[in-house]
């Protein structure tokens, strides 16, 4: 049993001015966090015991398929160095010397670290399959730190690696992550999806993510409320309907067009009295090749064109190219490879490489053109477009690929599904990847099959961002006054509320209470404050307590007030009564949960 008078709960009144999602400003408000710095903060008393209570939950269902290792936290150069990601993670890395000159960092995530381990200690199918994990501070230099914990430059990760001694077995290890994941997520009380996901600096052949739907969520996630279809914008697809091809003129070649103050798609497709899915839009960038083996890094044209009702997605059109970063090109770059403006730009009469990212320019077509007739393109000519353009026939490329980001009312992807797509935020609290041999192999892990024979380990990496959990219950849990948790990750589970703790009566009437219920093994906190029955409610519907006892003036006919943060209501029950009552409700709590995983 805790007493509030005796400990830090600097609760607030108002919240910080720049504090935009309930999240943030409920933190701030509670007492849970404090900001040091852009994208730097303290965690106080309740926040810390909320993060213990999640790192416990994630510790008791990850030893049920992992080993806790703890790994540091600044890592040698040279390990990143060996897997192509020392320049590859750019500045998002915060890089440090020592006082020798040797150049370190501060760890983002531990996949070198842990390959390094294994390429040192293991040497035979015999020690696969292991799955080892740890719960560490992470660094990144967020450029553009927000949101409270949901944006920040240090936080708490569960980050856990498999290695197998084939694609079956990582199939395996795949498939036991995500169920331990769905057990953590469930008893932290989340209502979350699992979605289809880009993989992003990690690499890899496949990875899903844990998303919670939340306004404040900055990812967006495409789903089916007919089948269980989910993804991230950066993933998704969709089944586009038929277009009626527009009736070529002329000969049906392509045909000079004067298009005077038509740089626009609906500009354009009201001068030719077209849909704009039938005008193809270009969008031109300079695309980011990371030096390799100590070369520079280089930047490449990069021309993407797509339908006009159609938006492109950096996110899979870098994934096309092989591309570490994207910049919009510049006029002058327009001018090298178009010799045109911008919004006349198009792919007749380009010339292109074989391979992406090379002297050059890359071409990248979006799938939703393939096999399409008589379309309106740029011209590469100020105030011109080009008529009766079909690809394949008239212009070839580097490659097809999706780099479309889909509609919300688009067909589901589905087959036989039926069902459209809706859009809707949502913030990220796990990712699982399953590597593949992008480590392993580059840093020359080897283990002894089953013949004896010297074969690459196969690897999987899977996070759980630990704050995030935090900060996905209260967005998705909470109202004017303040947030409620779920008793599992709640910093207490019942305050029981003195309304008068002059009342001699009343003061020890709540301490036996308090200190009957601590005795079943709840965690409570006995509001003993000197303060009026008003400020105390109020700070209790604020701090994220799930329950809360208000000892008043019934205590002399035997009864107490029970109130339910999560429904706001109130019942008064038979002073006997109470802890079975509160015992039931957090038990049925956890059993319905358990229900739902």
């Amino acid at each position: 049993m805790h007493r509030w008078s005796k400990l830090f709960i600097p609760t607030l009144r108002e919240a910080p001015a720049d504090a935009e999602v309930a999240s943030h400003k409920f933190l701030i408000r509670a007492g849970y966090i404090r900001q040091l710095g852009a994208g730097i903060y303290n965690y106080l008393f309740l926040g810390q015991r909320s993060l213990n209570k999640i790192i416990g939950i994630v510790r008791e269902e990850m030893d049920q398929i992992g080993q806790e290792f703890f790994l540091p936290a600044i890592l040698p150069k040279e390990l990143w160095i060996e897997s192509g990601r020392w320049s590859g993670m750019g500045d998002n890395m915060f890089r440090l010397k020592d006082r020798k000159g040797a150049d370190l960092c501060l760890g983002m995530t531990h996949e070198e670290v842990m390959t390094s381990i294994a390429r040192s200690e293991l040497r035979s199918y015999k020690q696969l399959p292991q799955i080892w994990y740890q719960i560490q501070t992470k660094f990144r230099d967020e450029p553009r730190p927000k949101s409270g914990l949901l944006r920040v430059r240090q936080f708490t990760m569960k980050d856990s690696y498999s290695f197998d001694i084939d694609a079956a077995g990582l199939d395996k290890s795949f498939d036991l992550h995500d169920a331990v994941y769905r057990k953590i997520f469930t008893r932290c009380g989340l209502k979350f999806v699992a979605v289809e996901a880009d993989s992003g600096a990690m690499g890899g052949s496949q990875s899903q993510e844990f998303m919670v739907y939340t306004d404040a969520g900055e990812d967006l996630i495409a789903s089916c409320p007919v089948c269980d279809y989910a993804a991230n914008l950066e993933k998704a697809t969709s089944r586009l309907e038929p277009v009626a091809e527009v009736e070529p003129t002329g000969d049906g070649n392509p045909e000079l067009v004067h298009t005077p103050d038509c740089a626009a798609i609906a500009s354009v497709a009201e001068f030719f009295k077209i849909s704009p899915a039938s005008d193809i839009k270009c969008v031109a960038y300079m695309g980011l090749k990371r030096g390799q083996s100590g070369k520079p890094d280089t930047w490449h044209g990069v021309a993407s064109f797509l339908r006009g009702d159609h938006q492109v997605n950096e996110t899979k059109l870098m994934g096309a190219v092989g591309a570490a970063d994207l910049r919009t090109m510049l006029p002058e770059e327009l001018e090298l490879f178009f010799k045109g403006p911008a919004g006349y730009l198009g792919p007749v009469g380009l010339k292109h490489n074989e391979k992406p990212l090379e002297e050059g320019l890359t071409v990248v077509v979006d799938q939703s053109l393939e096999g399409r007739k008589n379309l309106v393109a740029g011209a590469n000519k100020s105030d011109y477009h080009l008529r009766n353009v079909i690809p394949g026939r008239d212009f070839t490329w580097t490659l097809m690929a999706d780099i479309r980001s889909v509609n919300e009312g688009e067909a589901c992807p589905t087959d036989n599904c039926g069902g459209k797509l809706v859009v809707g935020k949502a913030v990220e609290v796990g990712h699982i990847f399953k590597l593949g041999y992008k480590y392993s192999e580059s840093m020359g892990a080897r283990v002894l099959d089953l013949n004896g024979k010297q074969v690459t380990p196969i690897m999987g990496s899977y996070g759980i961002g630990i704050e995030r959990i935090l900060t996905a219950a209260i967005e998705q849990s909470n109202d004017e006054n303040g947030f409620w948790l779920p008793a599992s990750i709640a910093p207490f589970t019942v305050v029981v509320t003195v309304t008068n703790v002059s009342d001699a009566a009343l003061r020890d009437a709540g301490e036996k209470l308090a200190e009957e219920l601590a005795a079943t093994g709840l965690d409570v906190l006995l509001d003993d404050r000197n303060e009026r029955a008003g400020v105390k409610f109020k700070d209790a519907d604020l701090v994220g307590i799930p329950y809360r006892i208000n000892v008043g003036k019934k205590v002399a006919s035997g009864f107490i007030e029970l109130v339910s943060r999560d429904k706001a209501t109130s019942i008064d029950v038979a002073l006997a009564d109470i802890v079975a009552q509160v015992k039931q409700r957090v038990a049925e709590e956890a059993l319905l949960t358990a229900v739902e995983d």
